[in-house]
């Protein structure tokens, strides 16, 4: 019987020794790599070159994807869209800034090319104090409008530059070829007013604010750690230790009140007893089920417990933490309704503060949303793994018995359509926080659709699903019902249509068919609803059977598209060019057919243009009616939106 039981047991006695191994050489790892990623280095003039930078003496795995820097002739370079950007100045004080100038334009205004500054909108965005200077080659002009030329071809031909839109006697100039630079501000402005500093202007670059968010790597340096890549999974942050491997923070300790670290850095004799007595447990527990014929379970059908939740995640996500539910119950005084924050498809969603101060937003399944284990770990899992400035984060889950809690970082806000619907409050967004939101919710879809490790199409974006912080910042939220896509991958069919009323494209309505198109046309009626204060599924004009979609396209057929906008918001409180911009984004995305809507990248390449889209590809008018019938829409409740499946018949 005990050879038996040890023969049984050599298979599981293996395992724990080959973990062992491993742990002790990823411990030597983390060391290493703490040392590597230890200090910033220099390159001519610049210097402070740390996280999230990465290249030169610093090995890949201490910065993230997309922010490698190289030292060429002295000079600091990064790639980006295919256009070198040399780097003049670093800031890393909050916001953390950097000041880059095309290389292609250093010293001239004579490219070998001629192509449009593209910026990567995950890892940069525009930051204040900059004007696009528009470079017009080859025009047909008798206009003296500069005075430099470039050798086109064995050519001279005159250089038309200018800070601002073209006037209509100008546009007539049939420029072949036109390309946008940002610049500092006052250099612009030095330029428009003597037309002699165009090199000095370009040369003088301009500022980018990094989106990247530095809580985790602030918290991980104030514990003596250094910033780093998880090379785990090549994507998120980790924090190198000088005698651990990954970690939320050194010292096996994280800030944040009653939760507990997922994986616990432990001596290795603990680990090897642990992992020794743990494959004895098992294989007595896999023998008496053997005998018993009862291995019949699948993850699918077991019951989400603490214990099978901490092995579901374990190990994969440090940074999540696992909260006691007597916790969450004291932070949200019992679940009051006097911390209850709103209603969604997935259940209530209740304000609490953890005995340390620190103000949470709870997550509570609701046992009749029709969601359950599988949406509860799906944004779990999904949303620890994405980290963006304009996405939620979320800290950590609860479970017990049928209670399943996730626990996000409190907006103070709340969601958009708290303001955008109500009456009184929509006041408070202006124009340039209604503008300010499009584009942050633009970036963000970018990072899920492009440059996100994982390629996610979200399927539920709408207003309340936009949490705003403090300054009013947006943030993508609600990830149940994301759905992550391979590689090329593109289109995906399901018989189970999901999403909320008034948000999904028709594609998906009517034949189940999703792709990151699906989100382009949510995210245009989101644009359409932050110009206009209307509802889609509530705005109707009964005598034209126009929805606001329709109304919209309308309004932009007839040139009127300014009546669109919010009554509350003064004429002369918003830029008109920039609203008619927005419109016609907005309808370019809600096209009935998918292939005519843009990607994300091309809507903030729109959005961030210097002028409108007028010469670009025009909207065809929308002809899905199905989410605003003839009937008289009855308006709904904006604290209450409801994510709804429909079954499509096959």
């Amino acid at each position: 019987m005990h050879s038996f039981l040890l023969q049984s047991l050599f298979p599981y006695l293996l395992i724990a020794s080959v973990l062992w191994i491993n742990l002790e050489l990823s411990l030597c790892q983390g060391d290493e790599q703490f040392k590597n990623c230890g200090s910033a280095v220099n390159c001519g003039d610049v210097g402070d070159i740390s996280y999230p930078f990465w290249g030169l003496n610093r090995p890949s795995h201490c910065g993230q994807p997309g922010y490698e820097v190289q030292c060429l002739d002295n000079i600091p370079m990064i790639n980006m869209m295919g256009v070198s950007f040399r780097i003049l100045q670093m800031n890393t004080t909050n916001p953390r800034t950097v000041k880059v100038a095309r290389q292609d334009y250093w010293g001239t205004i004579c490219p070998p090319t001629f192509v449009n500054t593209a910026l990567n909108f995950s890892l940069f965005n525009y930051a204040s104090g900059y004007t696009n200077v528009t470079f017009y080659y080859q025009c047909n002009s008798t206009i003296e409008l500069s005075k430099q030329s470039c050798n086109i071809s064995n050519k001279l031909s005159p250089v038309i530059y200018l800070t601002r839109p073209m006037t209509a006697g100008e546009t007539s100039l049939n420029c072949t070829d036109e390309v946008i630079v940002p610049v500092y501000t006052e250099a612009a402005l030095a330029l428009e007013a003597s037309k002699t500093t165009v090199n000095d202007a370009v040369n003088g670059g301009f500022p980018l604010e990094l989106e990247i968010d530095n809580d985790n790597c602030n918290k991980c340096l104030e514990s003596g750690g250094q910033c780093g890549l998880n090379t785990t999974t090549n994507s998120g942050f980790s924090c190198f230790c000088p005698d651990q491997a990954y970690a939320s923070i050194c010292n096996g300790t994280q800030s944040g009140g009653k939760g507990k670290p997922i994986k616990l850095i432990v001596s290795l004799t603990v680990v090897c007893f642990i992992g020794v007595l743990g494959a004895i447990v098992f294989g007595l527990c896999r023998m008496r089920a053997k005998q018993k014929g009862h291995i019949k379970l699948t993850m699918k059908h077991i019951k989400i417990t603490r214990d099978t939740l901490q092995e579901y995640i374990g190990g994969k996500h440090d940074e999540l933490l696992i909260y006691d539910f007597e916790s969450i119950l004291v932070a949200t005084d019992n679940f009051s309704t006097e911390n209850k924050l709103g209603q969604g498809g997935f259940g209530p969603v209740y304000k609490g503060k953890l005995a340390e101060g620190k103000e949470i937003a709870v997550k509570r399944l609701s046992s009749t949303s029709g969601q359950g284990a599988v949406e509860f770990k799906n944004e779990m899992m999904l949303i620890s793994n994405l980290q963006h400035k304009n996405l939620v984060r979320i800290i950590g889950c609860c479970v017990k018995e049928d209670e399943k809690l996730l626990i996000y970082e409190f907006m103070p806000n709340k969601s958009l359509d708290t303001f955008l619907f109500d009456s009184t409050r929509r006041a408070v967004l202006d124009w340039g926080t209604r503008f300010n939101i499009i584009q942050g919710v633009a970036r963000g879809l970018v990072y899920l659709h492009r440059d996100s490790y994982l390629k996610v199409i979200h399927r539920d974006l709408k207003v309340s699903n936009i949490l705003l912080d403090e300054k009013m910042n947006p943030k993508i939220s609600d990830f149940g019902l994301a759905r992550v896509v391979e590689g090329t991958q593109n289109l995906e069919n399901t018989q189970r249509v999901v999403g909320t009323r008034g948000y999904i494209s028709p594609e998906y309505a009517m034949g189940g068919i999703f792709s990151q198109k699906s989100d382009v046309y949510s995210f245009g009626v989101l644009v359409l609803e932050i110009i206009s204060s209307k509802k889609n599924t509530a705005f109707y004009i009964y005598d034209r059977q126009l929805g606001l979609l329709a109304y919209a396209w309308q309004l932009w057929k007839e040139g009127r598209e300014l009546e669109l906008v919010d009554e509350m918001l003064a004429a002369d409180s918003y830029s008109a060019p920039e609203v008619m911009k927005c419109v016609h984004i907005g309808l370019l995305c809600v096209q009935d057919n998918p292939m005519d809507r843009p990607s994300m990248p091309d809507v903030i390449f729109m959005l961030n243009g210097s002028t409108n889209v007028i010469g670009g590809p025009q909207p065809k008018q929308p002809l899905f009616t199905i989410q605003n019938t003839v009937s008289h829409p009855q308006p709904q409740p904006s604290n209450n939106e409801v994510t709804i499946t429909m079954i499509e018949g096959r």
